[in-house]
């Protein structure tokens, strides 16, 4: 019965879908050794392949996450104990966070486990909301009270508001902003009615009433000396180059400095100890200052393919879960790598959020490598509906 089943799905194995996450992969893997060999070495005194041999075990785990995603059926997903246990796990995180978590890029977002490293329970809640809610609202599809507003609306909304009160309170603005917009997508692509839609955008608006006011008395505790410095900055980074704007100016200057063709490979002059942390957040500017357009092109013509293909997928199914699901991915992958060019080019501040597939770090690349395994099933499904 496995056996069939596995021959049944790698017929219809999205192959095109595989090796752009690949190819963005093993990109952003040498993009992390070239941009972070001198940091490594003068800021922290370690080999210059120190963050390059730490993805390489980050990929070593994403890859066969992504694999056995792709082959676990996303039906499964809509059982209520995996639901539950998803949802008990992910607060749990998120409030253990605020007790033993540690501080990175000005947010309390992150948790040491001996013998993993650490972990950004934040990260985590971007997928479980996609999959939460394309779960619940499917079902609430079949049973056709979709549209009830306190019977399909109030529970997973009420979830949503208190994950993302706790992440405000880690001062993670930005997750915060993509897993609101995100289940906003996902809740839009599940075939809900305008007028219904309009409702639940209201009920986010009063939830959102009390979060305004808690934000307002505690403006002093989250917007940090530091977090106004950004917002200052991204106003005009050069009057404070010598501040808060200096790792936003200086991303300026890679870019302009790279122009059509780029320096070439490992030739970064910003990474040589002007452009702060460059592997996580700001690769993107080293990536432009060395290769040019065409290293952009590789990783934004990467990123687009992939949340067209998902959108794609989405458009092509009957199946409201599967819709959702692949909706959910296409859109946090999008608007994650928006939040993460926006805020270097300036069109909005600066957030610290990691560039999908390309930026250093272990928890992002898992869980998106994950979420981009379900979307790989959804296709795969979606493939072999159609061809039956």
């Amino acid at each position: 019965m496995m056996a069939k089943y596995f021959k049944k799905m790698l017929r219809n194995f999205d192959y095109p879908l595989f090796a752009v996450y690949l190819v963005l992969c093993l990109f952003g893997l040498v993009m992390i050794y070239s941009s972070s060999m001198v940091w490594a070495v003068h800021e922290y005194n370690w080999a210059p392949d120190y963050f390059y041999k730490k993805q390489l075990k980050n990929l070593a785990v994403s890859i066969p996450v992504f694999l056995l995603a792709a082959f676990f059926p996303y039906q499964n997903y809509k059982r209520k104990k995996f639901l539950m246990f998803s949802i008990a796990m992910m607060f749990v995180l998120l409030i253990l966070v605020h007790f033993v978590g540690f501080s990175a890029g000005g947010a309390q977002s992150w948790i040491q486990v001996p013998g993993l490293g650490s972990i950004q329970p934040s990260e985590f809640a971007k997928l479980v909301f996609i999959v939460y809610f394309a779960s619940v609202f499917a079902k609430k599809y079949e049973a056709g009270t979709l549209d009830s507003i306190n019977k399909s609306i109030l529970p997973p909304v009420t979830f949503l508001v208190l994950a993302i009160g706790l992440i405000m309170m880690e001062t993670d603005i930005g997750t915060s902003f993509i897993i609101i917009m995100t289940a906003i997508a996902v809740i839009a692509a599940s075939g809900i009615k305008v007028k219904t839609f309009s409702k639940i955008s209201g009920v986010l608006i009063l939830f959102m009433i009390p979060v305004a006011v808690g934000l307002y008395f505690a403006r002093d505790f989250i917007f940090t000396a530091s977090r106004k410095g950004r917002i200052l900055s991204f106003l005009n980074p050069f009057d404070y180059i010598q501040g808060s704007g200096y790792q936003i100016a200086n991303g300026y200057i890679a870019i302009g400095t790279g122009g059509i063709k780029g320096l070439g490979l490992g030739n970064s002059i910003q990474k040589m100890g002007y452009l702060p942390e460059p592997q996580t957040d700001v690769i993107m500017a080293v990536i432009s200052e060395e290769t040019g357009v065409l290293g952009t092109i590789i990783v934004l013509g990467g990123l687009g393919f992939i949340v067209m293909r998902a959108l794609f997928i989405a458009m092509r199914t009957k199946d409201p879960q599967a819709r959702m699901l692949a909706a959910g991915i296409g859109s946090v992958i999008g608007i994650q790598t928006f939040v993460n060019i926006g805020g270097l080019t300036g069109l909005i501040p600066l957030t610290g959020v990691p560039l999908p597939f390309i930026s250093y770090g272990g928890t992002s690349m898992i869980l998106l490598s994950l979420a981009l395994g379900i979307l790989m099933n959804v296709s795969m499904f979606v493939k072999y509906q159609k061809n039956k």
